[in-house]
Formats: structure tokens, C-alpha cells, sequence
């Protein structure tokens, strides 16, 4: 029960979030520290691309996590870091991007293309199929049929 429960508490660890912070990136201010770990988890890092800076090892994540301590010391509001960085790196910076005709557009485009797409089997399955042209039977063959019909001995 015991080797259960150490290997229980080993895979926690394993699957536990690791942060990428190194020791010389932390600030002194605890409040201004906690700031820049907020703000880190909601910038995407430009080399992994679904890891946010707070999660990823790559060096340009270090250099950001840097330039946003960098930027929360010199007085600058959560909004203004992340407009810096919109402004240098474009809204892919932002993991969230705000939702913007552009971004509304791409969200969306899934959707109507299931609602086009729906539309058009529903219109599909709604058309009438029209029946071949029947020509009328000739005597002889209006005879058979009628052979055929009433035939009791089933051959």
C-alpha cells in the first residue's frame, strides 16, 4: 500500500504545471512578481506557439518574461505590457486575442460552413425526385402481366 501511494505522489509530480521562471527573472516585489506571473500565463510564446512565456524554456519566452518585468518596473499597467507587445509582436502574442471582426470571422467560419453545408444536404434531401417516364403497356404485354398474375400453379 505504501510503494502505492510514493508512486501516486511521483506521477503527481511529473504531470504537476512546470514553470519556467528561473531564479534570476523573479522580482522583489512579491505584488509586482505576482503581477508578471499573471500577465506571463496570458502571453504565448512565439517559438513553442500553445505554451504560454510563464511555460516554456525557449529563449525568446525568457526574453519576454524579462521585457514584462522589465515593464511592470518602470510603472506600466497590465493593459499598457500587453499593448507593447501587441504593438511589437502582433496579436499572436496574446493567447487570448480580444474578439475582433477579424478574430470573429475566424471563430466563426467553422460554423457557418456546418450551417452552409447543413443547408444545402436539407435542400438536397427536399427535392422530388421526378419519376421516369412510363409508357403505357402494349396489348400483349398487358396480357402477359395478366398470365403472370393469375397463374395459381406458381410457375
Amino acid at each position: 500500500m505504501r510503494g502505492i501511494l510514493v508512486s501516486l505522489c511521483l506521477v503527481g509530480f511529473l504531470i504537476a504545471p512546470a514553470h519556467a521562471v528561473q531564479p534570476d527573472e523573479i522580482l522583489k516585489d512579491p505584488v509586482a512578481e505576482a503581477r508578471a506571473r499573471q500577465l506571463s500565463t496570458q502571453l504565448r510564446c512565439l517559438v513553442c506557439q500553445n505554451e504560454s512565456i510563464d511555460d516554456s524554456n525557449a529563449p525568446l519566452a525568457k526574453d519576454l518574461r524579462l521585457l514584462v518585468r522589465e515593464r511592470i518596473t518602470a510603472g506600466d499597467s497590465d493593459a499598457q505590457v500587453k499593448a507593447f507587445l501587441v504593438a511589437r509582436y502582433g496579436e499572436f502574442v496574446l493567447l487570448r486575442p480580444p474578439i475582433t471582426l477579424r478574430t470573429l470571422a475566424l471563430y466563426g467560419a467553422p460554423f457557418a460552413a456546418l450551417a452552409i453545408g447543413g443547408f444545402f444536404l436539407w435542400r438536397r434531401s427536399r427535392k422530388e425526385v421526378a419519376p421516369a417516364a412510363v409508357e403505357a403497356l402494349s396489348g400483349a404485354e398487358k396480357e402477359l402481366l395478366a398470365n403472370i398474375l393469375n397463374r395459381k400453379d406458381g410457375t
